[in-house]
């Protein structure tokens, strides 16, 4: 297993032994996070700003009975770290009692996650600046403005405890995100990648390409009704969509009734059908396009979970408490999401030529959640809308609002395409869920208004 060389495995343990030494509480968690970030911006064919950080923090968690507190700190020194589990220890003594609490897990065995690649971890400024360069290289010679960004991240998560619990996770992530502007401000196009690996990512000069070819084709959008149309959804907006089911799928919000995966008159939705029976939504922190944590913050190990197979809810992320009191073992949330389509390999390209009468989405933007019981959420679409006629794209229109579920969208599944990793965040910024989705065919999405964004 790859290891962070600014905090090694032996590290990690030393460092988590240093401050498991210093407690004096009942039961005593470390969480160590260590990562070095680099990023640079651009706008108008120009680096605007650059820089690297590190940080390295230790969080200690103190347990009197059923009470505990947390203090975090990022003074690693013997005198730092005493006055972190003190404070701990002091505040725990003071907190009311947690009655769902769990106790310590003892040691656990965490599989070996390859998320590291040097790579990315290599991306230093000048790497970065020849990513730059080959993107406003292109958009400078087409006559255009890019704005963006590349940031990676290197670094290692550590989770151990007085219980002899330990584990340790390096991982790299790197996203490139950027958008190019005509000069007149009317066309826009965006254009993004994200992987652990830059090796693996999309190549700055393709990412380009995608971006000018959109600005230029939305530099005279027509003007379109808002209504439900069928969709081609490309692989980011289906994406920015998909990932807002990571935070519904909680197991007590459902039994409780405060969920869509709630059923009528008590209990949850596990056992029926919920989408379309060619979908099927799983996680693998060992995916080789996801790579994701092996073990939640607690320790827990992360296992493959099925969570929709053909259409079927199989599964809802459980915590030890809640999982202990429904019977149910704990299932914890992988932190990424793979969406097949029952080996679908088609195209975008060949998705488009499939439909009579649509549009072609490139990505959403500003989503916020209308209705979390039914998970309505409304947001713009950005950067790249255009109507589909007889299987070609005839010409760009103008962005709408929409109101729609990603529920309703994997119900309403016309055809999908190849999966691909996406940077699924509206910032284009690390962070949020991992996400693998195919391109969608999707009938009867809702715009309810014209946007008068670009």
């Amino acid at each position: 297993m790859a290891e962070w060389t600014g905090l090694t495995r032996a590290a990690a343990r030393q460092l988590a032994e240093r401050v498991l030494a210093l407690s004096k509480a009942e039961g005593c968690q470390v969480n160590i996070s260590a990562n070095t970030g680099g990023n640079t911006r651009y706008a108008r064919n120009e680096v605007t700003t650059g820089g690297d950080a590190d940080n390295a923090t230790v969080t200690v968690t103190s347990r009197v009975g059923k009470r505990a507190a947390s203090v975090g700190t990022n003074v690693l020194t013997d005198a730092g770290l005493s006055r972190a589990v003190q404070t701990s220890e002091q505040l725990a003594r003071l907190a009311p009692e947690n009655p769902e609490l769990m106790p310590l897990l003892p040691a656990q065995t965490h599989t070996d996650v390859p998320a590291f690649s040097d790579a990315t971890a290599g991306l230093d400024a000048a790497r970065r600046a020849d990513a730059v360069r080959a993107v406003t290289g292109a958009t400078g010679r087409a006559g255009l403005a890019a704005a963006g960004l590349v940031h990676r991240v290197a670094g290692a998560t550590a989770v151990a405890n007085s219980a002899g619990l330990f584990g340790y996770h390096a991982s790299t992530t790197v996203v490139h995100t950027l958008t190019a502007r005509t000069p007149d401000g009317k066309g826009s196009g965006w254009a993004g990648t994200a992987h652990n690996d830059w090796a693996k990512a999309t190549p700055p000069a393709r990412l380009a390409e995608r971006a000018v070819r959109k600005a230029q084709g939305t530099r005279d959008a027509a003007a379109l009704e808002p209504g439900k149309y069928t969709v081609v959804l490309e692989p980011t907006a289906a994406g920015n969509l998909l990932n807002l089911l990571a935070f519904a799928m909680n197991a007590r919000a459902a039994d409780e009734g405060r969920s869509f995966f709630s059923k009528r008159g008590g209990g949850n939705r596990i056992g029926e059908k919920v989408v379309d029976e060619r979908i099927t939504l799983s996680s693998d922190p060992s995916d080789p396009d996801l790579l994701t944590a092996p073990f939640s913050n607690e320790g827990l190990p992360v296992p493959r979970t099925g969570w929709i197979e053909n259409g079927v809810l199989k599964n809802l992320a459980y915590d030890r408490f809640w999982g202990d009191k429904q019977g149910k073992p704990p299932t914890p949330f992988a932190g990424g999401f793979r969406l097949d389509t029952a080996g679908a390999a088609a195209s975008l390209e060949e998705l488009i030529k499939g439909v009579d009468r649509g549009l072609l989405v490139t990505r959403f933007w500003y989503i916020r959640a209308v209705d979390q019981r039914t998970l309505l959420f409304t947001g713009i679409t950005r950067d790249g809308v255009f109507l589909i006629e007889k299987g070609e794209i005839s010409r760009a229109v103008n962005n709408f609002r929409f109101n729609e579920s990603p529920v309703t969208m994997l119900n309403n599944l016309v055809a999908a395409g190849r999966p691909e990793r996406v940077s699924s965040s509206e910032s284009g910024d690390v962070g949020g869920p991992a996400v693998v989705v195919p391109p969608l065919v999707v009938r009867d999405f809702t715009f309810t208004s014209v946007s008068e964004a670009v």
